[in-house]
């Protein structure tokens, strides 16, 4: 346990992005505070288009709204979806990668079939097509990348499992009793699940950007919600004029995702195997 401990504070770069990683997250669990009360959705078309100055630090957009007010509550709807839709991708790759790897037969076939069809067409369109059918929210947004990437982690889940899976400790297992479950839990899961954190790590800040990406391109967050990617969306036409309304909330989503980014590279050059 010290051993794994001096690893992670030894590394100066995960520490480091740890701490930036944190700041993002107290940022938007603290945003009301941060943005003195001001309302990200109350629009005053008396300040509509009004230059950064002390009242409006970021200025306003073209509704009058706070843009420094809506950058602050944004990250909580894309750090919140984001994170939700990793989460999502990783148990459900993850099961369903394990499931094919130890169970074979028609089981494997089924699942990766499945998974082929999707790996066959672009991501990004995919998850547009998707979003499309089921209408424009942050939630569809969230149900259409996870159904284009889970194949990712369950094609990986299940290629660790098969290293293992005949393996003679496994098969000692199954002779004295051991249950299905007692060996998915026990045997199975344990060797897939750092490969698949490092890999769900390092594709926060990914996700992130297809988030915004959709929400950019009025699939994901609709106005007046303050996301990130919605935000640009709403700026792009006042791009020359005020271009405020662009620059800040795309230095926002360039801050977390490099630092995400950084997070997730650092915590693979710890946890990875292949690094021992």
């Amino acid at each position: 346990m010290d051993t794994k401990k001096n690893k992670f504070l030894s590394n100066k770069g995960f520490v480091l992005f740890s701490i930036l990683a944190v700041v993002i997250v107290l940022i938007a669990a603290f945003a009301p505070v941060l943005a003195g009360g001001i309302d990200p959705t109350a629009g005053n078309l008396a300040d509509a288009i009004m230059a950064p100055d002390a009242k409006h630090l970021f200025g306003t957009d073209k509704m009058g709204r706070d843009i420094y007010a809506r950058v602050l509550y944004g990250a909580r709807i894309s750090l919140a979806s984001t994170f939700v839709l990793v989460l999502a991708v990783f148990v459900i790759g993850t099961a369903l990668g394990v499931l094919a790897g130890y169970f074979g037969g028609w089981v494997d076939a089924v699942i990766m079939r499945i998974a082929d069809m999707m790996i066959a067409f672009p991501g990004l369109v995919l998850a547009i097509a998707v979003a499309g059918m089921l209408g424009a929210s942050m939630r569809n947004a969230i149900i259409a990348i996870a159904l284009v990437t889970w194949p990712k982690y369950a094609r990986m889940a299940r290629s660790l499992v098969l290293k293992v899976r005949h393996t003679d400790y496994v098969y000692a297992a199954i002779v004295t009793g051991s249950g299905t479950w007692h060996m998915l839990w026990k045997y199975m899961l344990p060797n897939t699940i750092t490969t698949l954190v490092i890999t769900a790590a390092t594709d926060i800040g990914g996700m992130m950007m297809e988030l915004a990406a959709l929400s950019f391109l009025g699939f994901g967050a609709q106005p007046p919600t303050p996301e990130w990617g919605s935000m640009l969306n709403e700026g792009r036409d006042f791009m020359q004029s005020a271009p405020w309304l662009m620059v800040y909330p795309g230095l926002a989503i360039f801050i977390t995702v490099v630092i995400f980014n950084m997070l997730g590279d650092n915590l693979r050059d710890i946890l990875d195997p292949r690094e021992e």
